[in-house]
Order: structure tokens, then C-alpha cells, then sequence
């Protein structure tokens, strides 16, 4: 086969597989707006920890707490992170922007319900923002 007869045939390849990439098509997902919007609420309070105070004055709005569990033996081992995350969670729904950690605890005694258990408390604030 001659490279202009090669050529011609890849031109005509190429053109069809891309007419029949063209075309009217909708995307549909499963995803919940809602739902993405929970998952990134904690990113809106700022982690206070080790000792770390906002720079700024601030209001207690309240006392929160997180916890993490690992319900089997096989399941992903309790962590402060995800316990930290939860505490940040209850933090949001308070209204506060900001979480001074005061004590976070990690677990490895089994109980009823966990084989490890992560816990996190502290206070829910509201700082002023400043930019």
C-alpha cells in the first residue's frame, strides 16, 4: 500500500471516529449538591491545635466533640484525623469558624461497638475574618 493510500485511509478512519464523538449529548450524575456541600463543611473552620490561639478576639459559641470508630475487626482502624474532622463537623452546625482542640484521644481497648475509638473535644468559636 502506497503512503498516500495509508494517509487517505487514516484521514477517513479518524474523520469517522470523531463524527461519531460529536454529537447532543447530557451528562446525568448521581452526585447530591447537597451532599458535596456536607462533605466539604469542615474545610470552613480553622483548626486550632497544640496549644495555637486565633490571633484576633473571639466568641465561644460551644463545647463540641468528634469521635471515630472502628466497628469491625477488619474495618479501618480508628483515627484522631476523622475524630478531629467530626468535632469540625458539629463546629459548622454551631455557626463557628474556628475550633480550639483542648484533648484528643485514641482508644485501642475494645468495647461493645468499636475495636479502636478516636475521640476530640473542644470549643467552638467564631473569630473575626480577616483578609
Amino acid at each position: 500500500m502506497n503512503t498516500s493510500r495509508q494517509l487517505a485511509l487514516f484521514t477517513a478512519l479518524s474523520t469517522l471516529l470523531l463524527s461519531a464523538c460529536s454529537g447532543n449529548y447530557t451528562f446525568n450524575s448521581n452526585l447530591d449538591g447537597e451532599a458535596i456541600d456536607e462533605y466539604f463543611k469542615p474545610a470552613a473552620v480553622v483548626l486550632y491545635k497544640d496549644g495555637e490561639r486565633p490571633k484576633g478576639a473571639f466568641e465561644i459559641v460551644g463545647l463540641v466533640e468528634g469521635e471515630s470508630c472502628q466497628e469491625t475487626e477488619a474495618g479501618v482502624p480508628a483515627n484522631i484525623a476523622d475524630a478531629r474532622t467530626e468535632a469540625r463537623k458539629k463546629a459548622v452546625e454551631l455557626g463557628a469558624n474556628g475550633l480550639i482542640v483542648k484533648k484528643c484521644l485514641l482508644t485501642e481497648q475494645k468495647t461493645n461497638t468499636c475495636y479502636t475509638q478516636a475521640f476530640c473535644v473542644g470549643q467552638a468559636i467564631k473569630t473575626e475574618i480577616t483578609e
